[in-house]
């Protein structure tokens, strides 16, 4: 799930808002890419996986499930591999503080962005769906704290959980979604995808309907246009997760993703570690 979510990140990373003509052109799964504005490099990830590993290390080392804890943890992976990507604004706010208590005492948790939603798929691995869906909103109203934010990032977070658990057929996701989340996760998504949260996790719910394969999806989560590191991520986690899609991602972009302290082998680790919480 880790690796594959943060392959679809740093792929994603490239075309993030970037024109079509550009995505028609480079968009083959070949290489990672250079964002034409951008500074971050090719084949590195961005907040989507540094925010996912967080919530993974709260799980793996059974951290009491608290906003202290999510504030601090969230602080603490930034501190320690300091990286782009992050919105503008919240880049700023990380760089300006030192403690997850700073942290709750600062944040406007006023969003219907994607953030929350981005960071949620390893509490798929969680044994039922209320554990789940209660998880879920603790972590999201750490910095999303609105109906729309708070229901997108527990729809991303179930999605990993329905094909962890087999809980039906990959055409039914939508459906069993809308079952349990507010929202009309079932409507199949068209079009750029803009920043509000609930808009990455229509678009991801399609790809991975879509798409029987984990290299068509991301391209497909590309092709969408707009903010699509995030398509990506959701979509890739979840989909990683499925007895129906084949995970044919290019090996030269499992290598070519970036390997620092943080990178490509830590994640691993720390994805064997996060499955192996899945209860029989």
């Amino acid at each position: 799930m880790l690796l594959e979510l943060a392959v679809g990140d740093a792929y994603g990373a490239g075309f993030e808002y970037v024109n079509r003509s550009y995505i028609t052109q480079f968009n083959d799964l070949s290489q990672y890419v250079k964002h034409p504005r951008h500074r971050i490099m090719p084949g590195c990830y961005t907040d989507d996986t540094q925010m996912s590993l967080a919530i993974a290390e709260m799980l793996v080392n059974g951290v009491p499930w608290t906003p202290i804890n999510l504030a601090t943890h969230f602080v603490d992976a930034f501190k320690r591999d300091p990286r782009e990507g992050y919105a503008g604004r919240f880049y700023e706010f990380l760089c300006n503080i030192d403690s997850g208590e700073q942290f709750l005492e600062k944040i406007i948790p006023k969003s219907d962005k994607s953030g929350a939603a981005m960071r949620a798929a390893p509490l798929g691995i969680l044994g039922t769906i209320d554990e789940v869906l209660e998880k879920t909103r603790i972590q999201a109203a750490v910095t999303h704290d609105t109906p729309d934010g708070i229901h997108a990032a527990m729809a991303a977070a179930l999605m990993t959980h329905y094909f962890i658990y087999d809980l039906g057929a990959k055409k039914d996701l939508g459906q069993f979604l809308e079952e349990h989340v507010t929202g009309d996760w079932a409507i199949p998504w068209q079009g750029k995808v803009k920043a509000q949260g609930w808009m990455s996790v229509r678009a991801a719910i399609t790809a991975v309907q879509t798409y029987d394969n984990l290299s068509d999806m991301l391209r497909g989560c590309i092709d969408y246009a707009g903010d699509v590191d995030t398509v990506a991520t959701i979509a890739l986690a979840a989909a990683s997760c499925s007895k129906d899609v084949a995970n044919n991602l290019p090996e030269h972009l499992i290598l070519g993703l970036e390997n620092g302290p943080f990178g490509r082998e830590y994640i691993a680790r720390m994805d064997a570690e996060l499955m192996a919480l899945v209860i029989p």
